[in-house]
């Protein structure tokens, strides 16, 4: 849409992302040891919030006329600013889950919310593209608005406009608690006491546990997206609005997902509600495609729809409802790292863990293309061109790879150790350490 080869923009993005995810551990180590009469985390949020919506904005809507070398660098620029000013908001934020609440069940209801805002906000925006701004921006010459770069820049405009307004939101809206938190102690510091201290703070089994479990489970993501038109419009056959209306229903699986985490960290406690959620999307997940693989069923039918509609939403479901108990059993290593090295170390810990999921999301796309060219899948190629046999080839391909993937984060997972129990023995001797 800008006039730039899809090499070049593929360059760029990778280029910001790998230096985006060496800002965040920076970021969160920096806003861990930041004083300020407005605390450690608000200070970066807001220093964030116009720079991101100047940069993102100007992402969506680069300038007409120019070479492909000049165009390279305002897309590189661009979207490393983007990425590391958004970095200087998200690492801070997520920090401050484990400081509003250090009850083991309110830090499942926290994160709940977040990932719940965080799933609907994305997926409005998904929305919009394709069944607002695309059809409004159907012209003569342009039968598909898909392909109208002037769709682009009004939603330039309109999602640069909802990340202000979240940022800005979400900032006042804790503001309050300032007063509440945690200031870091006045010390000295180096680079090779940040480096000692990074370390020290992640030398731990079960962080190395959750570590894992995002490096598989952020693989198996990227795969999941790199290849869900593949599997939707090719191995399924759906139409368009067919893959919209399953795209609405997430506000929905979303909602439930996130309402879920709650109630079974309550039913089981974190890491054995993780291993039961992980064990049934992996029993649930490969449902559909075996059944198309084994002529069950056909594709394009409309059993076919409402088969992969019910079991796309469980998915989600279950997927949600991982991440925020991942998220919640990171919080809790916060108290047993404060045990063992006398610092609240929020920002580093949930730096490490958005570190991991930014490098490994290319890994997922490399997955994805090996699985493309094991199954031969045609390069450029039209529904009405795919044979059958390469459909099923793509199947039995990717069926063992995401099933493997999903396999392995449940094995790691379990090597976790902080339970209830632990955690609030970690919250008494704190307590005493304090009194």
């Amino acid at each position: 849409m800008i006039g730039l080869d899809a090499t070049r923009v593929g360059l760029a993005l990778t280029i910001a992302l790998v230096l985006d995810a060496i800002s965040d551990p920076i970021v969160g180590y920096w806003s861990d040891n930041f004083r300020s009469r407005w605390g450690r985390r608000h200070p970066f949020m807001y220093a964030s919030a116009i720079p991101i919506t100047v940069s993102y904005f100007l992402l969506w809507s680069p300038p007409t006329g120019w070479s492909n070398d000049a165009l390279f660098w305002y897309v590189l620029t661009l979207a490393i600013l983007t990425r590391t000013f958004l970095t200087f908001f998200e690492t801070p934020s997520a920090a401050l889950a484990p400081e509003l609440t250090r009850d083991y069940d309110a830090r499942s209801s926290l994160l709940s919310w977040r990932s719940f805002f965080g799933w609907t906000g994305g997926n409005a925006m998904t929305v919009l593209m394709f069944f607002i701004l695309f059809p409004a921006f159907v012209t003569a010459t342009i039968p598909n608005g898909q392909f109208n770069r002037e769709a682009y820049a009004v939603y330039g405009w309109i999602a640069a406009g909802v990340i202000f307004a979240a940022i800005v939101v979400s900032s006042l809206g804790t503001h309050r608690q300032i007063a509440k938190l945690q200031l870091p102690p006045i010390r000295k510091m180096s680079l090779g006491i940040v480096f000692r201290e990074m370390f020290e703070t992640l030398a731990n089994r079960s962080f190395f546990a959750v570590f894992a479990t995002a490096l598989f489970a952020n693989v198996a993501s990227g795969l999941g997206a790199a290849l869900s038109v593949y599997m939707t419009t090719y191995f399924w056959g759906f139409r368009p609005d067919q893959i919209g209306f399953i795209t609405l229903a997430i506000f929905v699986s979303a909602a439930l997902g996130a309402a879920l985490a709650p109630v079974v960290t309550r039913r089981w406690g974190k890491r054995n509600a993780a291993l039961i959620i992980g064990g049934v999307g992996l029993v649930v997940s490969p449902f559909a495609i075996l059944l198309r693989l084994t002529g069950v069923v056909a594709p394009g039918t409309d059993a076919a729809y409402w088969i992969v509609f019910a079991q796309g939403q469980i998915d989600v479901i279950l997927v949600v409802c991982f991440q925020v108990l991942i998220a919640s059993m990171i919080a809790d290593l916060v108290e047993q790292s404060e045990l063992k090295t006398g610092r609240r170390s929020e920002g580093v810990f949930f730096a490490a863990n958005t570190f991991i999921q930014k490098m490994t999301t290319g890994l997922g796309v490399m997955v994805a293309t090996l699985v493309l060219a094991l199954a031969s899948f045609p390069a450029g190629a039209t529904p009405d061109q795919v044979s059958q046999d390469v459909l099923l080839a793509l199947g039995w391909w990717y069926l063992p790879v995401i099933m493997g993937l999903r396999l392995a984060m449940l094995v790691v997972i379990s090597l976790y150790r902080l339970d209830r129990n632990d955690h609030e023995e970690n919250l008494r001797k704190l307590g005493e350490r304090a009194s």
